[in-house]
This record gives structure tokens, sequence and C-alpha cells, in this order.
């Protein structure tokens, strides 16, 4: 039997709201997806493409990618190649896809860090796998310093000029080494579009550091990833650890990190979210997007439902006096060791 044709749902922009990337003529949806962990090799197509298309018919228009997304490495863009055949391909420039270069993606000296040879070729096989003409904006995925920054800012000013990338921007940049990228960039005519960080309730370090600021100052759009700080922010982990949680497999999130005083501070605000009339995920994502500087805010799925899920924080984003302080008084200034 053949599957039928995918046809997005008409109403697709009527549920979402954009905010515009600092001085830019782009909108982006408030939330986005990340296509990390869960689009990779270790899971089935249909799951992939009905995630995606659920995100699309949202008004999720953005789609986050990196050459190493996977688990295994270049497989998030190899499925989100195959969506782009089967079901994306009329809505390409409705779309606003992004890669990075910057981890370990090859070995040997020139697939990592920040050099031209590196950020030029990764692009190219990016581009393969993805089965598009370009990417909408490409990513230096974090600062090399071993690499002078003119030269990896070159190659992103070249990048555009190859037409291969609309626009540029910058991930996980210490603050001194983005000023002096952006007044690269924007002294040839590639303004920095977007920075992006891991920013949520408990890892402030962005705003902490002036990052957000200086991006806001610069006319630079600011997007957050990471929102629910690996689960912690869920409410997986509020009776202890699951048995099937990332915490108890000891990778990314280590057990140690759910402290005492951090399980009684993700207790009370699991209590204020349940005030509002939402999880603790919906209100961790409705508190990134309560600040107007922040562009858009990457969310990650496993399903559709989660999906779902997260799209009804877009209900309530507004926060009281009163509950902004409550929030600040758990973690505000306050170090988790995450």
């Amino acid at each position: 039997m053949i599957a039928p044709v995918y046809s997005a749902y008409p109403e697709r922009y009527e549920s979402m709201d954009y905010r515009r990337c600092g001085r830019s003529g782009i909108q982006l949806p408030l939330l986005s997806l990340g296509l990390w962990h869960n689009f990779g090799s270790h899971k089935p197509f249909e799951e992939v493409k009905a995630m995606a298309c659920r995100a699309f018919d949202s008004g999720i228009c953005h789609f986050d990618l990196a050459n190493n997304y996977g688990p295994e490495y270049g497989t998030a863009e190899e499925n989100f190649g195959h969506l782009m055949s089967s079901v994306f391909k009329p809505y390409r420039d409705e779309l606003f896809i992004s890669s990075k270069a910057g981890w370990d993606m090859w070995p040997g000296p020139y697939g990592n860090w920040g050099s031209r040879k590196y950020l030029m070729a990764s692009l190219d096989q990016s581009l393969k796998r993805m089965n598009i003409d370009y990417v909408d904006i490409f990513y230096s995925h974090r600062y090399d310093p071993a690499t002078p920054v003119e030269e990896t800012m070159q190659a992103l000013v070249d990048i555009v000029r190859q037409g291969k990338a609309l626009y540029v921007g910058l991930s996980r940049y210490p603050k001194e080494q983005a000023a002096k990228a952006y007044k690269y960039l924007a002294e040839h005519d590639v303004p920095c579009l977007l920075y992006q960080d891991r920013y949520n309730i408990i890892d402030r370090r962005p705003q902490d550091q002036g990052l957000i600021d200086l991006s806001y100052g610069e006319g630079v759009g600011f997007i957050s990833f990471s929102p629910l700080q690996q689960g912690l922010l869920t409410g997986r982990y509020l009776n202890g650890i699951p048995s099937d949680s990332r915490m108890a497999r000891n990778t990314s999130l280590k057990p140690e990190v759910l402290t005492p005083e951090l399980l009684e501070a993700l207790r009370r605000l699991n209590d204020m979210a349940l005030r509002r009339g939402q999880s603790l995920a919906q209100m961790s994502l409705s508190w990134l997007l309560s600040d107007p500087r922040v562009t858009s805010v990457i969310i990650g799925a496993s399903s559709v439902a989660q999906i779902d899920d997260d799209l009804k924080a877009l209900d309530n984003r507004y926060f009281s006096e009163e509950e902004i302080f409550e929030i600040d008084s758990l973690f505000a200034g306050k170090d988790f060791g995450v």
C-alpha cells in the first residue's frame, strides 16, 4: 500500500506566535524543534516523521540540527534528508533549517574545532545528508581557542557569500570572544543572526555572564537549548531516580547532581506549576518565553505526545512579581553543579 502524501495542516500558523531575531527580518516560532537525541539512527523513521510533521502542523517551522547529532554522527541529518524527500520538499521555503560544526565529527585534525577547512567541509557534508542546497543558518558550534576568531568568522562570511547559508550564528562562545565575533561579522556585512546557548531556570550562565544582554545590545537574537535541563525540570526526578532514566544510566546526567537541596527546590517549583495549572516542564518553558529577549526555545522530543504537551506552555507565559521572586530565591545565583 502506498503511503499517503503528507499535506500540512492549513491553519498551522494560527496557533503559534513568532518573534523577530534581533534587528533582522527573520521571525522564529517561540518553540523550535531540536533534532539531537531522538531523531537519529536508533529511532524508527516513522516515529521521526510523526514528530516532525506534528511540529510543523503546530507552526514549528524551525528545525535545529548539527553535523554530529544522532546518536550516531550524521544520522539525524540523514533522517531529516529523508523527511525533505518524502514530506517536506514542497514546504522548503516555509522551513528554517540550521546546522552546526565545531565538535568532533571525523578523525584527524580537520574534523573538529573551528578551522576554515573543517567548517566548510562539514557544511558540504551536511547539505548532502539533508538533501538541500543551503541551510538557513549555519553556526560555529563552539569557540576554538587555538584558531583565530578571524579565521572562523571569515569562513562563515564566505559560506554565506557562496550561497550555502543565508545567515550565520554562534553557539556557546565566551562573552569576550562573542563580542569580537559580532564585530568582525558586522564589519564584513554578514551580521550574526543568533546566539545559541544552554539556558533554563537552573542553569542561568548566559544571563549571569552577560551574554544575553550582549546579544540583545548587538541586535543578535538569543535561542536557548536544554530548557528542561536534561529532564530535571520535567518532574521526572521529584520522587527519586527512575530506573529507566538518563540519570540512572549515569551518562550525561549524573546521580550526584540530585542533591537534597536541588530536590527540595524542584519540589517547590513543581508546587508553583500546579498552582498555575501547568506541569513543571510547561512552566519551565513559559519562564524562558516570559523574557522578550529570548527569541525561541529549542525543545527536544521523544514522542508526538511530548510535543503536544510542550506546546501547552504557550497558553500561560505571564508570571507575577511574586512568582518571579520565588523562582529567583530558589535558583538565582546558586550553583547546583549541573
